[in-house]
């Protein structure tokens, strides 16, 4: 038989006869087993473990809450708090997608940002940050279509907020809000075909993480150092040291997302989606999910509407040419001080911008926020580019083991 040499002799008898044919187990034996990886991760590389863990979770949860949801817009608020309070468990159910859907962005923005910082977006790993970048955007059009379900003042003032943005382009614009909308305004076929896309996108985001995944196991792992091994000293295999690893990282964050679920379970949402929505009462002040927040400032702080969108849509347009834009040769900002700077600098800067996105649109919010802005643009645009230039990056170790362990590789 064909690549019968390849695969692993199991001692028990069941998975030996699956494997023989299908070889499932040999190939996750190969991928996840005896698969070598630099000996120097931290616990930042747990958070890919961590992303696919609440991905898995929302799935789950979300399938579960489907079964009793109204996608109606009569019914779809009275129904999810039916499921609140005469579902066994639909309360716990709720919680633990809503408030996935937060430890979910948290775990993949400090993913994205240790990216940033360790350069895993360099060479040869461009096509797996790109993938990481498709992953964040179905994400985020996932999450906003979720936000919509409850049918709450939120939901729906969000939902109307958000799909009009795309009438400021040109030609096209209206075309597409009326796609969204199913008709004249927001209403009950729009609300049916954001649920059948909440429901759909899941698994489309699954097989872009497939594909992540995939191209990750072909170029193999950045590290904290931003060098590639080079002999065998310089990896460990990924089972047993990895696997616990990244299992204690989960356990840790899950204890954290259990506090949120049974502790703070509207921590990080909005009271006013506690009231039905109603097209005939706007809210004192329309605000996305906490995770939108820095994107929703970049929106508002360009006066021009089509501007506007053009600039919130560039700020994450941007990463897919990051690979680019870096000059530098130098992968990890370990052995680059400036940039190191800079980096924490757009650290702040992001959260500075999700907190003027956060405060309504006037006075000192507003110039706060087109500063945040101009920053955050200025820095992948113009700093990223001239630092990798002229910068004098710090000597680096010649392999991870003698950096590690302190010995010749």
């Amino acid at each position: 038989m064909s690549g019968a040499h390849d695969l692993v002799a199991f001692k028990n008898p069941v998975i030996r006869w699956v494997d023989e044919r299908l070889p499932v187990f040999s190939m996750m034996q190969k991928e996840y087993g005896v698969f070598p990886t630099p000996r120097n991760f931290n616990y930042l590389w747990s958070f890919g473990a961590i992303a696919m863990v609440m991905l898995i979770t929302m799935i789950l949860t979300g399938v579960f809450l489907a079964m009793s949801y109204t996608p109606h817009t009569s019914l779809a608020f009275d129904s999810v708090e039916r499921i609140m309070r005469d579902v066994n468990y639909g309360w716990l159910l709720r919680y633990m997608h809503a408030n996935g859907a937060s430890m979910f962005f948290i775990a993949v923005y400090i993913h994205m940002f240790r990216g940033l910082y360790y350069g895993s977006y360099k060479k040869p790993r461009e096509l797996l940050w790109m993938f990481g970048v498709v992953i964040f955007l179905l994400m985020m059009a996932t999450a906003f279509m979720g936000y919509t379900l409850p049918w709450g003042q939120m939901s729906f003032w969000g939902a109307t907020v958000i799909t009009n943005l795309f009438s400021a382009l040109p030609i096209v614009g209206k075309y597409i809000v009326s796609l969204l909308w199913g008709g004249f305004s927001v209403d009950n076929p729009t609300l049916n075909r954001f649920f059948a896309l909440h429901y759909l996108l899941p698994f489309v985001l699954f097989a872009v993480v497939f594909l992540h995944v995939w191209a990750l196991h072909i170029s193999g792992s950045n590290n904290p150092l931003g060098i590639e091994p080079k002999s065998e000293k310089d990896t460990l295999p990924f089972h047993p040291y990895y696997t616990m690893k990244d299992g204690f990282g989960v356990v840790v964050f899950l204890l954290i997302y259990a506090l949120f679920v049974f502790y703070a379970p509207n921590f990080m949402g909005h009271a006013d989606n506690y009231i039905k929505g109603d097209p005939l009462v706007t809210p004192p002040h329309i605000v996305p999910e906490w995770y939108f927040l820095p994107f929703y400032a970049i929106l508002r702080s360009i006066p021009d509407k089509l501007m506007g969108v053009l600039a919130m849509g560039g700020s994450i347009v941007i990463l897919f040419f990051l690979p680019w834009l870096d000059t530098s040769k130098v992968r990890s900002l370990r052995f680059r001080p400036i940039m190191r700077w800079w980096f924490w600098i757009l650290v702040v800067d992001v959260i500075i911008l999700g907190y003027c996105g956060a405060n309504p649109p006037e006075g000192f919010w507003i110039t706060l926020g087109q500063l945040a802005t101009a920053y955050y643009f200025l820095h992948f645009l113009v700093i990223t580019p001239l630092t990798g230039k002229l910068e004098r990056p710090l000597p680096q170790p010649p392999s991870i083991a003698q950096a590690v362990l302190g010995e010749k590789a």
